[in-house]
């Protein structure tokens, strides 16, 4: 006879911390997609492999990355198959204290907005593309927080 040893609710509830450190986007171009999360993001560029590979750090020394690989075209699941509007619902989402201050700052060094800052129900935030078309989107404070970091 098997017996499960079975949790108490209050052992089930308890989760182990674990923290998101970044994510991949499939890119086009690396070399132009280190230009723009560079440059234009001012973001660090901790590794440079173009043209093949490079990962962005997002925020502080302890921030999450970003990394960019280029498409795959031998790779039949490869992400060249992937429509413009399949990478525009994919959207990479950064949080900010002065979201107004960092729209000024990006305009000026030439990113374009589909959506300046505007409120919604649950934040306020700002969206625009990516070089492929990848939605980046900023929002004040915690994400779902109203502004409260």
């Amino acid at each position: 006879m098997t017996t499960i040893d079975r949790k108490s609710d209050s052992e089930i509830g308890r989760i182990i911390e674990v923290r998101l450190e970044g994510l991949t986007l499939r890119v086009t171009d690396v070399q132009r997609s280190i230009e723009f999360y560079g440059n234009k993001l001012g973001f660090t560029v901790e590794i440079n492999k173009a043209p093949q590979f490079a990962m962005i750090r997002v925020g502080r020394p302890t921030g999450g990355t970003i990394g960019l690989l280029v498409h795959d075209s031998s790779d039949p699941l490869g992400s060249n198959s992937a429509t413009a509007r399949q990478r525009a619902g994919i959207h990479v989402e950064l949080t900010t204290d002065h979201l107004d201050a960092l729209y000024e700052q990006l305009k000026g060094r030439g990113v374009e907005f589909f959506e300046p800052p505007h409120e919604e129900p649950w934040e306020r935030s700002m969206r625009f593309y990516d070089p492929d078309g990848y939605t980046i989107e900023f929002a004040e404070g915690r994400r779902g927080h109203r502004g409260v970091t």
